[in-house]
Parts: C-alpha cells; sequence; structure tokens
C-alpha cells in the first residue's frame, strides 16, 4: 500500500463503495504523480455510484460540486473528492459543458479528460487502467491529448494552457500533434478568463522548467495572445527558479517595465502581489544603484535576496554572493524603526520647537546616522548629535 495518508484515505473510500455494490478507483493526479515516483497530491475518485448513493453510503459528506457529481466524503479522516462516471455535452464559451451525464463506464469518464498522463485509473489493489496510452506518454516524456487534441482544446480552451503547464512541471515536451492543435487553436486562449490563466501560469511559476514553459508558450503561439513579450524574452528566463509565483509575477514585469499597469491589469493580480512587485523592482533598482545600510535596513531579507536572484537571472555583475546579504543585514545596529532610541517627542523638547515637516526629516536621519555607525543608538549620542550637528532649518 502506499504510504500517503489521502491514499489509503481513498482505498478505505473505495472499499465502502464497492462493498455497497458499486465500481470505484483512483483517477488522475494520483495515479500520474505515483507513476512519476512523485509525492501524490489530491488523490481523487471516480465511480459507478451516483452522488446520491454515495451519500447514502456514508455518514459524513459535502455537495462540493453535485450538479457534475462530486461530492467530499469526510469520514475517513482525509476529505475524499468522489466523483460519478460523466460524459459532457457540447461545450459553451470554450470552457464549461452545457449539460453533463452520468454514465456507468470507466471509459467513458476517461475519455473526457485532457491528457493521456491525466486520463489513467488505479484499482484499491494497484492495477492500472490505461486506456489512452498514460503510461507510455510518461516514459517517453509526452504530453499527449486524449483523442482529437482540436477537439479537446475546442472543449475547454483552458487546456491549452495546461498543456505548457505539464510541459514545465514535468519536463516534458508537447507530442506533434498536440502542439500543431494548440498551434492551431491559440486564439481560443481569448475567451478563458483572465483568473484561469493567472492561476495556470502561477503554477507554472513554480516549476523546475519555466524557461521550457515559456519556451511553449511561444511555440505554441500562446504567447501571441497573452501580456508579456516572452518572445523578445525568452532568454531572459533561462535561469529563473522559484517556488513562490509572486516572484513569477514579479520576474514578468521586470522584463516588461513598459508595461507594468498593463500586465497587472490583464491578468488581475491581487493587492498581494502588486504590492510584493512593485517592492521587489524597487529593490532590484536599489542593488544596480548599489545598496546602501537604509536600503539593507527598510526591505525584508527576502525583498533583497529575491532582487539579487533578478540580478543574477538577469547576468548582471554583484560583487557579492547572496549569504553576505543576511550577514550585512543582521549586523545593522537596529533592525526596525521602534528601536531608534529616540521620537519626534525628543526633538520637540530638544528644539523647544512646535511639530512639524522638520521632525521627519530628523527621524530620517537620525536614522540615517545610526544605521551608518555615525552615532550610537542611544539617547544621549543622539541629543548630542540633534543638538550639534541636526541643522534643524535645513
Amino acid at each position: 500500500m502506499i504510504e500517503n495518508k489521502d491514499w489509503q484515505a481513498a482505498i478505505r473510500v473505495i472499499e465502502k463503495i464497492e462493498k455497497a455494490g458499486f465500481e470505484a478507483v483512483v483517477v488522475g493526479g494520483a495515479v500520474r504523480d505515483f507513476l512519476l515516483k512523485q509525492q501524490v497530491h489530491d488523490v481523487d475518485v471516480a465511480t459507478s455510484a451516483m452522488p446520491n448513493e454515495i451519500k447514502k453510503i456514508f455518514s459524513s459528506t459535502v455537495d462540493i460540486g453535485i450538479a457534475h457529481g462530486t461530492v467530499l466524503v469526510l469520514d475517513e479522516g482525509q476529505p475524499i473528492e468522489v466523483t460519478t462516471y460523466r460524459t459532457e455535452g457540447i461545450y459553451i464559451d470554450f470552457r464549461r459543458p452545457e449539460e453533463v451525464t452520468f454514465v456507468k463506464s470507466l471509459e467513458k469518464d476517461l475519455q473526457r479528460r485532457d491528457f493521456t498522463i491525466n486520463a489513467m485509473a488505479m484499482t484499491k489493489n494497484g492495477e492500472l487502467i490505461d486506456i489512452y496510452g498514460g503510461k507510455d506518454d510518461i516514459e517517453h516524456q509526452i504530453i499527449r491529448a486524449v483523442g482529437d487534441p482540436n477537439s479537446r482544446f475546442r472543449e475547454d480552451a483552458l487546456r491549452m494552457l495546461r498543456a505548457v503547464r505539464f510541459s514545465a512541471q514535468l519536463g516534458f515536451s508537447l507530442e506533434k500533434n498536440t502542439l500543431k492543435a494548440i498551434q492551431q487553436d491559440s486564439e481560443l486562449i481569448e475567451f478563458i478568463a483572465k483568473e484561469r490563466i493567472h492561476m495556470e501560469l502561477s503554477k507554472m511559476w513554480m516549476t523546475q522548467n519555466v524557461y521550457a514553459g515559456v519556451n511553449a508558450l511561444v511555440d505554441s503561439n500562446l504567447a501571441k495572445y497573452l501580456k508579456g513579450n516572452f518572445r523578445k524574452n525568452l532568454e531572459d528566463w533561462k535561469y529563473f527558479n522559484s517556488n513562490r509565483s509572486e516572484v513569477g509575477w514579479a520576474y514578468l514585469c521586470l522584463l516588461n517595465r513598459t508595461n507594468l499597469n498593463e500586465i497587472i491589469d490583464f491578468y488581475k493580480l491581487s493587492n498581494r502581489e502588486k504590492n510584493f512587485i512593485r517592492t521587489v523592482l524597487n529593490c532590484y533598482q536599489a542593488l544596480l544603484n548599489h545598496w546602501n545600510e537604509l536600503d539593507y535596513f527598510q526591505y525584508d531579507l527576502s525583498t533583497l535576496e529575491v532582487a539579487y536572484d533578478f540580478a543574477i537571472w538577469q547576468q548582471k555583475k554583484v560583487p557579492f554572493r547572496k549569504e553576505h546579504i543576511a550577514l550585512v543585514k543582521s549586523s545593522l545596529p537596529i533592525q526596525s524603526l521602534n528601536q531608534l532610541a529616540v521620537n519626534g517627542t525628543h526633538f520637540k523638547e530638544w528644539a523647544s520647537k512646535k511639530g512639524g515637516p522638520w521632525m521627519k526629516v530628523a527621524l530620517d536621519a537620525a536614522l540615517v546616522a545610526v544605521l551608518k555607525g555615525h552615532v550610537k543608538n542611544d539617547e544621549q549620542h543622539l541629543k548630542e548629535w540633534f543638538l550639534n550637528e541636526f541643522n534643524i532649518e535645513g
């Protein structure tokens, strides 16, 4: 048995479904990842039982997609999605089927899936059900559409981008006819919601083969219908590697700085992503101008390291190693503004003057003086500095 809590829970779910007289198997990505000897996530079950029959078999369920046959089973400790075998009718807007028909045939259910590597199933005893040659395609490292590729992509145009993402994720190449079909139908990607495109590219930024993925975007013609000049900037992705999707979005914006707002709007980036992008791009520009003590102070370590990575990926000459950043930052006299030994009240008292914009100027000057080591961070030394060296009028 596979030593995975989700998989073990799925097997227990299958056993109960079979005991009730129905078929049930593990399907999709979990089978693919098992064959790839990768960590298995999201173990899904497909069954000949109808949704209402599943709800009778188990005591604790949640209707998460009942119209499409999906029930979340909670009985076995790990949440397991159980979906009734189904076929899909005519697709509307190149994304959603107009109707879903429940069937009793696993073969018909697998026929509707996107790629051969995702169209495999496995019984509770480990028997592989592989009608479309997914195992062979895994061995040959190929992404191949199930059946006629044009039909698959015209049903759901997002599948074209998923093909590219899987290519980057697995390091596989796009099968000849599958690639040709994407090239022919690439403009259909314009019918897909930008949020869905955002989701697929976010996953791609975290793969080990982003350069291959961007190359596939260009080869497939999908890049023509996405914001960002992927063809022109292709070689800039050669060394990119990150496990954080926001780093990918920031790097895309770095490569397309003149169209920054267009990129942000097109991909519907979140406020968190937008804030990260602007912060890290400012930090990167500061690096090109040579970081000073204030830069090390005001940017967190993660931002500093990402900006450094940008410089390396852009093949800029940086006169220090990445490990140097943490050493410099940790050696600063203070790590946050609230550690500064004085505040505006001290300055008002020492200057015998009303508050005003001059106080912020004084605080900023005091911070820089402390960071540069020109004055010790204690009240008395800062008072002497303020009275003798700081020019209030200036």
